[in-house]
């Protein structure tokens, strides 16, 4: 475990400056110098006693960033957690204070690192980046996944004392579980549609064995960057890949032939079925209409045949004499119809 007293933290929080050492010695060999001008033991002695109490002085105070709490040891055992603000403490390495950001969102970068990090773990090293990302998938394909933790000190007591190098076993912790997350699931899956489930996934577990081992860790978020198939194989993969959109390109433009065409054939079926079964509904209403009405006439028939039989003469000529434009004459004795000239067209031709 390594602590940090009030001039600075781990990340970049600490405490205001004080005077300089060597400007407080310099300004008290001055002074005594003017005091005692044969100077000797006494003002040697003087001067040790002022350099001891400006020493103690500037190790007594210390400030705390407001989104930082600071751990307070006394001769290693630890005191007591402080809030923002000024402080003060017991001097002289006595009182030891590590500021520890709480309330900041901290991340760890792995396969790249984003320059100027104050983290020496939050990105991943020179000689360790590539192995992070090299993994092998359950279809035993390889892959070169970049992913980023994002997590926040939960306990300073836990960060700081129950784990050596929790940042650094963090790092261990996700390397190992994003390991085993992605030997679950085929290249394709990892490098396109299982994404956000391993992402899930991954989360769960590195909060899982982050609580286990009592880090004082929250994990806020698992999320994955760049994945790539290794060098050699990676113009291959783009073919592939290209391939299958090209797959995908023609079946959604089946897809949108057929949801053209389809629905339009069904239309016309639907509406040919409702046009058959209305001229159905028709015919069966007026064949039923004609046969009510047969079976009505003979009723009456039956009852007064001879004036029936005359109705019907008389209704039938109604109907059929205003469609004859030509004269004629009808007998009555003999019930035959006598045709004269078409007088009518012989009117129209007089001028």
């Amino acid at each position: 475990m390594s602590s940090q007293d009030g001039r600075g933290g781990p990340w970049g929080g600490g405490s205001n400056p004080g005077p300089d050492i060597e400007e407080l010695v310099r300004q008290g060999q001055a002074q005594l110098k003017q005091i005692l001008p044969g100077g000797g033991r006494r003002g040697v002695f003087i001067l040790a006693i002022l350099a001891l109490i400006g020493l103690g002085a500037w190790t007594s105070y210390y400030t705390v960033p407001s989104d930082s709490v600071a751990v307070v040891q006394r001769f290693g055992k630890y005191l007591k957690d402080v809030p923002p603000g000024l402080h003060f403490k017991l001097p002289l390495g006595i009182d030891v204070a590590t500021i520890v950001p709480v309330k900041r969102q901290l991340k760890q970068e792995f396969g790249f690192s984003t320059p100027g990090g104050g983290d020496p773990y939050q990105g991943s090293r020179p000689r360790d980046g590539k192995r992070e990302t090299e993994m092998v998938t359950g279809d035993l394909n390889a892959a070169l996944v970049e992913w980023v933790v994002q997590y926040r000190i939960s306990d300073p007591v836990k960060f700081l004392f129950e784990v050596r190098e929790p940042s650094e076993t963090l790092r261990y912790v996700s390397e190992s579980v994003m390991r085993e997350v992605v030997g679950d699931r085929t290249v394709d899956e990892v490098i396109t549609i299982g994404r956000q489930e391993i992402e899930s996934e991954a989360l769960v577990k590195m909060q899982a064995l982050s609580t286990k081992y009592a880090m004082g860790i929250s994990i806020d978020q698992v999320q994955l960057k760049n994945i790539n198939p290794p060098q050699p194989v990676q113009e291959s993969f783009n073919e592939v890949n290209q391939a299958q959109q090209e797959k995908e390109k023609l079946i959604n433009e089946a897809r949108r032939d057929y949801n053209k065409v389809i629905p339009l054939a069904e239309g016309e079926k639907d509406q040919r079925i409702r046009e058959a079964d209305g001229y159905r509904l028709k015919r069966i209403n007026e064949a039923e209409g004609d046969a009510a009405r047969f079976s009505a006439l003979l009723a009456e028939y039956s009852k007064a045949p001879e004036v029936t039989r005359r109705r019907i003469y008389i209704e039938t000529l109604q109907d059929v004499m205003p469609g004859v434009r030509s004269k004629i004459v009808v007998d009555e004795t003999t019930r035959s119809i006598l045709p004269l000239l078409n007088l009518s067209s012989q009117t129209e031709d007089k001028p």
